[in-house]
């Protein structure tokens, strides 16, 4: 039997993450505001037929796959990279630092959230990203310089994500803090954190290691819309 997080994407959708699901059987996204990211049943070239019908041109997808697809030619693949899948099978006995206020964010942080990922770069983050939950942040004065959240929950498992911090602020611990304050949480309502990492960021994959994450698997993220003046495969 498959492991979970094989599919993380469509297993989120239809279980922790359903509330945010939309879509048909096979084919589950979250709204564009929210996530970029698709989720299939089965890596199979009907279910991208099928995508393709339900979504609009100009649309960026993300598709997560444990090994490397041969996308159909209707899509155009935008981006492509590696990524690092890492559990934290235990929690781990490192001491936790509160060296700075964690504030809940919500709505009314948005557009600082929105601010500093835009500066950082994370990952996917959009004006209603914030509908997964979770998020909290370090703020100097009235500035938003670090946060973190959840996304994806394949139960058990919750992602910790939009890991980030300003660039002023870096060396200072706050990442550490924001991860230890996120696995702490997770764990407290019986669920396992998971996060991805690009395969070459070092600095991170060491601090995610520091604190008990392991590499369970290397994963294909893919971005893709629709590829100009595609038409549908007959049989499709």
């Amino acid at each position: 039997m498959a492991h979970v997080l094989d599919n993380p994407v469509w297993n989120a959708l239809i279980s922790g993450n359903k509330g945010l699901s939309e879509g048909v059987d096979g084919v589950k996204y979250f709204a564009s505001d929210v996530s970029p990211f698709v989720g299939f049943e089965t890596l199979a070239p009907q279910c991208f037929g099928l995508l393709h019908d339900l979504m609009p041109t100009q649309r960026l997808l993300g598709v997560v796959s444990p090994a490397a697809l041969a996308i159909p030619g209707q899509w155009q693949v935008v981006q492509q990279m590696q990524v690092l899948q890492m559990v934290q099978e235990a929690a781990t006995a490192d001491a936790v630092a509160e060296e700075a206020r964690l504030i809940p964010l919500g709505q009314e942080h948005v557009p600082a959230m929105l601010a500093l990922t835009k500066r950082t770069n994370p990952g996917p983050f959009a004006s209603n990203t914030i509908a997964f939950g979770h998020y909290a942040g370090i703020f100097d004065g009235n500035e938003l310089v670090a946060m973190a959240g959840q996304r994806l929950h394949p139960e058990p498992y919750a992602e910790i994500s939009a890991v980030c911090t300003h660039p002023d602020y870096l060396g200072r611990g706050y990442a550490r803090q924001l991860l230890q304050y996120q696995a702490r949480r997770i764990r407290a309502e019986a669920g396992i954190p998971f996060l991805h990492v690009k395969a070459d960021n070092t600095g991170a994959i060491k601090l995610y290691e520091s604190l008990g994450f392991r590499t369970r698997k290397e994963m294909s993220f893919y971005i893709i819309r629709k590829a100009p003046n595609a038409t549908q495969p007959e049989g499709q």
